[in-house]
């Protein structure tokens, strides 16, 4: 049965409310706290997510909310309970470093799961003013024109694009291992900040793939959901379904999939996480 179209509606009409939001505080010399040694938090991420939840506790008072900056139903990095029937899924800035050191690469991702299955994404960078969205079995689409991952079989001659975690300083050397093989099989390796920029972007076909590890839930729902509806491929390192609670993911045309994932484990010593 086709998803009910207020749903799509909202996450996008959400997500061009979280823009006008980070535009209002980006470069206004904002308070910014500290989550971890290197992870941080902004009045504008929190705001975004207040907004949110208001819109959804408005709109569908019986629908659960599992945001970043917000008291999640789940454990942030794992399932507590079966997952409720309809669960919206927040980052309301993906990119809160780029966003506090006043650089234009970040975005809100929002994602609507129904049955434990997603069935909407929204992406929206407002300072490109690029809206990213899928909805499930209807294709991928920015701006309101369709999406297709690129055509680049030849890792040699692909453009690539990775982050490292909060937790690099964890495991640092097996993180600079696998990105220096990469560098030395393909045409480059980016870094941008932004996770779920970044799975976008593959499904734009600007990057043909993207690997990382650590992520939570909120980095990379939406983006997932835009990837595979754009022709994609989404895995885990062992070419599994991607777990969104496990943060293990490696994304592509589907053409050098292979290919990043022998690099991947090799750069990796077979370690599994």
């Amino acid at each position: 049965m086709a998803l009910d179209p207020v749903y799509a509606a909202t996450a996008i009409e959400a997500a061009i409310a979280a823009g006008r939001i980070q535009r209002r505080y980006f470069r206004q010399g904002i308070e910014i706290r500290k989550k971890g040694p290197i992870d941080l938090v902004t009045v504008a991420d929190l705001e975004v997510e207040r907004s949110f939840r208001q819109l959804i506790g408005a709109r569908f008072p019986s629908h659960v909310v599992l945001g970043e900056e917000g008291s999640a139903v789940a454990a942030p990095d794992g399932p507590a309970a079966p997952a409720p029937r309809y669960r919206w899924i927040i980052d309301p800035i993906d990119g809160t470093t780029n966003f506090a050191h006043g650089l234009a690469l970040f975005c809100v991702s929002i994602a609507l799961e129904v049955d434990g299955r997603l069935e909407v994404g929204v992406v929206y960078d407002p300072i490109a003013d690029e809206l990213f969205t899928a909805e499930r079995g209807e294709g991928a689409r920015l701006n309101g024109v369709r999406l297709r991952v690129s055509g680049q079989a030849s890792l040699i001659d692909a453009l690539l694009v990775t982050g490292f975690p909060y937790t690099i300083a964890q495991r640092r050397q097996r993180q600079v291992d696998v990105f220096g093989a990469f560098l030395g099989q393909t045409r480059g390796v980016r870094r941008l900040g932004s996770a779920a920029l970044d799975l976008c972007y593959v499904a734009a076909g600007r990057f043909d793939g993207f690997w990382e590890e650590d992520l939570h839930v909120w980095d990379i729902a939406a983006a997932v959901l835009v990837i595979e509806e754009a022709g994609g491929k989404v895995t885990d390192f062992h070419n599994a379904p991607v777990d969104l609670f496990r943060g293990q993911i490696v994304a592509s045309n589907g053409l050098v999939h292979e290919a990043m994932r022998g690099i991947i484990l090799d750069g990796r010593d077979g370690t599994a996480l």
